[in-house]
């Protein structure tokens, strides 16, 4: 999997264990706070995969949230866009899938065998 810069930076921070969350603002007016679990980066565009807290930061259901992630420079700070088309939006949770399959293959070959 190929990550933009800007991509790899944010990753890098996560891989880190530094928490980053997203305040959203749904179209009922009610905000929600969501962990940030990964930037992909397809087809040349950013998206930011976001998983949705409850109000004890805790998440029941596993649903995540996808979005473009907008950042114009290093400087600036990032903005979040809507994923309109269809194909788009299915190309993005494709290659979460991807992601989370490299993430098990890697648990697994880590895992100690004494285990």
């Amino acid at each position: 999997m190929i990550f933009s810069e800007i991509a790899t930076e944010m990753n890098t921070k996560i891989q880190n264990d530094e928490q980053i969350t997203v305040d959203i603002e749904l179209d009922d007016g009610k905000n929600v706070t969501c962990a940030v679990l990964i930037v992909l980066t397809v087809q040349e565009k950013d998206y930011i995969v976001l998983l949705p807290l409850d109000e004890h930061g805790q998440n029941n259901d596993g649903n995540v949230w996808f979005y473009q992630f907008i950042q114009k420079s290093k400087d600036s700070e990032p903005e979040l866009g809507y994923i309109e088309d269809d194909d788009e939006y299915e190309a993005v949770a494709d290659a979460f899938d991807e992601y989370l399959d490299d993430v098990e293959f890697d648990e697994l070959i880590d895992a100690d065998p004494e285990d």
